[in-house]
């Protein structure tokens, strides 16, 4: 693999704020000339590649030493980008790797854009679209197992998988080419059509099999939107301070206490929910909470999970079946609460499936997680540990007309058309899965995926 030329690019890659440790980053051709005007220690042009090196940068216009640092050398092309690429360890202080950049920038660097590292490795061969995405799924992980997934992305599981499909369908198509400009037999064109039969089957069966993922996958890779509704002063706010471990929701016994939507994300056994608490939803004559109100009911619209609490310790109201009436369409657990007070509630009047908890006493929390495994992951468990999982919108969507251009060719197998005018259905199956690793991708789709990166990355 040829690097391509690029020029000399730069960005602060940790986050803006007060820390132990900031890293500016430069990466190309100049990387490395470009350190070491700024250096004052070592010659970085002579050091080995992938070391540490200990020394100040210094600002030779002022005069002036900025940070004690440490740099890493790293020469291509075994690199993240293939190209040189300068790691400035300062301490991690705003306005110090500010003075930094400012300085590099100054010696011919230029800023880089959002995602232009991972960019470079892309159009370098270090990565490809797969493993590129993969890089800013990590970073927004929010579990572990969010994280591994991504991880086994990262390390090419779904990119091996569609260049072995995508040299499958050529193999197919330059034997049916054979068959066609060859014929050996009286009967090629019936061997021909059984070939293109049991392979459209084959990789279509491969492709479905994938696309069972995309749900599980899609929900440990964004969450799942969670609304916690309920009659004002049931335990909602109580609840979602429970599950956080920490008092976010303003908890009292006076009514309609919640006047507005609040998001946190937990994380349930690995399963990232994105909790919605809501204002109560009742009738109300004050606007700031009948704001609230209609808040609320927009988000149970919009939830991909909704927690309806009810209060054990009272019978059920006008409200409670009102709620009761309106989620009952949707992925529901109905969670009765203050079950540690004597039970004032009617059993006959709910669905069997509610969960009786305290949240008081912290009684079975536990049994949420397991509801959600059955609502969401059909009792199959989580994540398999060697599974391919498709987590990206954008690859779903690409899969999913790859499975239609192959039902496209099994619907002219079965109508009898010519077999090199179902090639082209066949081929296009080919050229939709280089979409999804980039083989085929326009350069408008990689610009407008890599501007979505954090600007060091």
């Amino acid at each position: 693999m040829i690097t391509k030329e690029f020029d000399t690019i730069t960005a602060i890659s940790t986050p803006l704020g007060e820390g132990a440790i900031g890293i500016v980053r430069i990466s190309g051709s100049d990387a490395l000339a470009i350190a070491q005007k700024i250096f004052k220690g070592k010659d970085l042009t002579q050091v080995a590649s992938h070391t540490l090196n200990y020394g100040h940068i210094l600002d030779a216009e002022k005069d002036e030493i900025l940070d004690e640092v440490m740099v890493g050398v790293m020469r291509a092309p075994k690199t993240f980008t293939r190209e040189d690429i300068i790691e400035i360890n300062t301490h991690g202080g705003v306005a110090v790797t500010n003075e930094i950049l400012q300085l590099i920038l100054r010696q011919g660097a230029r800023m880089a854009e959002p995602g232009e590292f991972t960019k470079r490795a892309f159009l370098n061969g270090r990565v490809d679209l797969t493993q590129a995405e993969a890089v800013m799924d990590i970073i927004r992980a929010k579990t572990d197992k969010a994280m591994n997934i991504a991880v086994k992305q990262l390390d090419g599981s779904l990119k091996d998988l569609i260049d072995n499909t995508r040299q499958e369908i050529l193999n197919t198509l330059a034997q049916v080419e054979v068959n066609i400009d060859y014929p050996e037999y009286d009967d090629v064109e019936e061997m021909t059509t059984a070939l293109m039969r049991e392979k459209t089957e084959e990789f279509q069966t491969l492709l479905e099999n994938l696309l069972r993922t995309a749900k599980r996958g899609k929900i440990l890779r964004e969450g799942l939107s969670t609304a916690i509704i309920g009659r004002p002063n049931v335990g909602k706010s109580s609840l979602l301070n429970n599950l956080l471990r920490e008092d976010k929701a303003i908890v009292t016994d006076i009514a309609g206490t919640t006047r507005d939507v609040i998001e946190e994300y937990v994380n349930i056994k690995g399963v990232p929910l994105k909790l919605v608490d809501t204002a109560g939803i009742r009738e109300t004559d004050d606007v700031v909470e009948k704001i609230g109100v209609e808040r609320s009911k927009k988000a149970l619209n919009e939830a991909d999970l909704v927690l309806l609490v009810l209060n054990a310790s009272e019978p059920l109201t006008e409200q409670d079946r009102t709620l009761l009436e309106l989620s009952k369409d949707s992925n529901r657990i109905i969670l009765l609460n203050k079950t540690d007070l004597p039970e004032q509630i009617k059993a006959h009047e709910l669905p069997a499936d509610v969960i009786r908890i305290s949240v008081l006493e912290n009684q079975n929390i536990d049994q949420i997680e397991d509801r959600i495994n059955q609502l969401f992951f059909d009792n199959a468990g989580i994540v398999e540990q060697d599974a391919t999982y498709l987590s990206n919108a954008r690859h779903i969507s690409l899969i999913e007309k790859a499975v239609q251009s192959l039902q496209a060719v099994n619907e002219g197998l079965e109508l009898g058309m010519p077999v090199d005018l179902l090639q082209v259905d066949m081929t296009r199956t080919w050229e939709i899965l280089g979409e999804i690793t980039g083989d085929a991708a326009p350069d408008e789709l990689i610009t407008q995926l890599f501007s979505q990166f954090c600007l060091g990355k």
